[in-house]
């Protein structure tokens, strides 16, 4: 196994719980030598870039993945079994990526078929449908993105909210539904900036806008404030059938097991990252699990470069009738590692259908 460290700017830094960032630094992971003609066929390729508040520290990441021997088989096999999922998920994310991607290209298949196949599901799908994101600003400004994002394709759209007061953020989503009309899913994203009292305000508040949902309208820790507001509302576990509004979590699952939230019925969505969550195979496993219990499952990046936003694609792909996923983010970064080979356009993203990621699109690097 071989490691190639990498650190890509950010277009615009990033808050995270533990302060700005303004790159995204983590490792390629190849798995298996060329072969003698120096093709890279019986090689598979990973990427490991930890994410502040959502997986390891880099150190422990790299600790993690150079305490891997062997180039594949028994050794890297073993090295995957004890990376634990929840103390070194990127590290973990890196191999389980760079074994799927060598056994698919072995198979000649691509990652998302070989994902299906080896868990008994419908074929990929093609394409996935993905939302267009718009920050922060002001009614006439936020309203304007969001006719961008349409007019290109996009039927889905997420617009940040809770920087503002309620009153505001009321203004620009009403904005924004009257800029695009009702036939575009509109979304509204707090990233947890609500209280108890306000977030159950703001779904009253915007009751009348038809949104898809308010995704983490209370900070991750409180699973129990989130179960109590889809409750009181007549969420699962109340009596008066289903929320006004959905209620998706995120930041949410950093903190909490899957099965934690579920368990508390605190989520109508799950917004499920695969760095975050250990790898390509663990992330549809969680969508399978989500879905079992009435909760639908949404597929996003943790701002990866191309490798795993690739595989975060083939992820995608691989869960049966995806509602669109928050992978449209290229553009976060100001450089990349290699060309995308997941174009989006008209909403959606390409799924390639070369074997294993992209076939020999990502031979050149790591």
């Amino acid at each position: 196994m071989r490691l190639r460290s990498f650190s890509l700017d950010l277009t615009t830094p990033l808050g995270t719980a533990r302060g700005e960032i303004t790159e995204r630094e983590g490792f390629l992971v190849r798995v298996g030598p060329p072969d003698a003609a120096g093709e890279r066929s019986g090689s598979g390729l990973g990427e490991a870039a930890p994410l502040p508040g959502w997986t390891e520290s880099l150190s422990a990441c790299e600790l993690a993945l150079r305490g891997v021997k062997g180039e594949r088989g028994r050794l890297v096999d073993d090295a995957l079994a004890r990376l634990d999922p929840h103390e070194t998920p990127a590290a973990r994310h890196g191999l389980s990526l760079a074994l799927a991607d060598a056994a698919a290209r072995e198979a000649d298949r691509s990652l998302a078929a070989y994902l299906t196949v080896e868990r008994d599901s419908p074929p990929p799908a093609e394409t996935v449908p993905v939302n267009a994101t718009v920050g922060d600003g002001d009614p006439e400004a936020t309203a304007a993105a969001a006719t961008r994002a349409v007019e290109e394709g996009f039927d889905c759209v997420k617009v940040k909210v809770g920087a503002r007061s309620l009153s505001a953020d009321f203004d620009r989503l009403r904005a924004v539904r009257n800029a695009v009309g009702n036939e575009v899913a509109l979304r509204a994203d707090a990233n947890g900036a609500w209280d108890r009292s306000t977030a159950r305000a703001a779904l009253d508040r915007f009751e009348t806008l038809d949104l898809a949902y308010v995704e983490q309208p209370l900070p991750a820790a409180d699973l129990d404030g989130a179960a109590a507001l889809r409750t009181d509302r007549g969420g699962r576990g109340g009596n008066a059938g289903d929320p006004p509004i959905p209620i998706a979590l995120d930041e949410s699952l950093a903190h909490h097991d899957l099965e934690a939230v579920l368990d508390a019925g605190a989520a109508d969505v799950v917004v499920l990252k695969p760095m975050a969550l250990g790898g390509p195979g663990r992330a549809i496993e969680a969508a399978a699990t989500a879905r079992a219990a009435g909760v639908e499952p949404v597929i996003t990046t943790t701002i990866d470069a191309v490798v795993a936003r690739t595989a975060a694609v083939h992820v995608a792909a691989a869960v049966p009738d995806v509602v669109p996923c928050g992978l449209a983010t290229a553009s976060l970064l100001d450089d990349d590692l290699a060309p995308d080979p997941c174009p989006v356009a008209d909403g959606a993203a390409t799924v390639p259908d070369g074997p294993g990621l992209a076939g020999d699109a990502f031979d050149e690097i790591g």
